[in-house]
């Protein structure tokens, strides 16, 4: 248990850091609190859709803009757009987090 706090304390003082300091653009803010959210993996379950859940509050809350449409997808069925999410994620893994941006705008 302390390993996930240790996680979630460290991805919000990095995202409140990122927003003070405007190291990122809006979107990249979000979605980079997502991608770390989802690899802390809090829960057994649902980690990609709390973390979505998660960077669409962020995008609208604190920054005023749009949520992101995910593809129009909720990504449960195992379909091409799932591969291609789970795709931008493991690029987000390497550290390559634009793909991911992109998917979750298109």
């Amino acid at each position: 248990m302390v390993e996930y706090w240790c996680g979630i304390e460290n991805t919000l003082d990095d995202t409140k850091f990122w927003i003070e300091n405007k190291t990122y653009s809006n979107d990249e803010i979000a979605i980079r609190f997502k991608h770390r959210l989802v690899y802390v993996h809090c829960f057994a379950n649902g980690n990609g859709r709390h973390a979505r859940m998660m960077a669409d509050i962020i995008i609208e809350a604190i920054f005023k803009n749009e949520v992101f449409s995910w593809n129009h997808s909720n990504m449960v069925k195992a379909d091409e757009i799932r591969k291609k999410y789970i795709r931008a994620i493991r690029e987000g893994d390497k550290g390559n987090i634009k793909p991911l941006i992109k998917f979750a705008r298109e």
